[in-house]
């Protein structure tokens, strides 16, 4: 029954002739502050360090193009954006990921340390479970801004 809580990614996407692959998992932890998200993002990485960095950026992802599960409180997430806008716009995301834009649209809302219960050895790679808060409300407005999708209530 757990795993219905979970939404996992393996999402491919060629920048630049290089293949970036996001693997992730996600689960809501609860209600966060108005506009914002409390996900907990399970990443893959060689170490913990790695892992707590790429959960930023994977919480963001999963946002934008996955959407989030309801679950300990907090209600369903649809994904900001439709697949054609993401197909679209994939030079605007293939930056906005590689510059770190997405970085102000996240924090970390654990202290930085990984319980034991969050911390798996998985092959050659670690899966570190890492507490996020993304502001959805905030990378909403950017990206409406940015003409990369359409305003919230717009017919046209």
């Amino acid at each position: 029954m757990l795993l219905l809580f979970f939404m996992a990614a393996n999402i491919a996407i060629v920048a630049g002739g290089k293949k970036k692959e996001y693997r992730y998992e996600i689960v809501p932890v609860g209600v966060g502050s108005q506009g914002s998200l409390l996900i907990k993002v399970y990443s893959y990485a060689k170490n913990e360090k790695d892992a707590i960095e790429l959960a930023k950026e994977n919480a963001v992802h999963g946002v934008l193009f996955k959407g989030v599960v309801g679950g300990n409180g907090a209600s369903a997430q649809p994904a900001i954006v439709k697949p054609e806008e993401k197909e679209m716009n994939q030079d605007f995301f293939d930056d906005f990921f590689k510059s770190g834009r997405y970085l102000q649209f996240v924090s970390l809302s654990s202290d930085g340390t990984v319980s034991s219960d969050d911390r798996l050895k998985v092959g050659n790679l670690y899966k570190i479970g890492i507490i996020v808060s993304v502001n959805k409300a905030d990378l909403r407005k950017y990206l409406e801004s940015e003409g990369v999708i359409k305003k919230f209530g717009s017919i046209f």
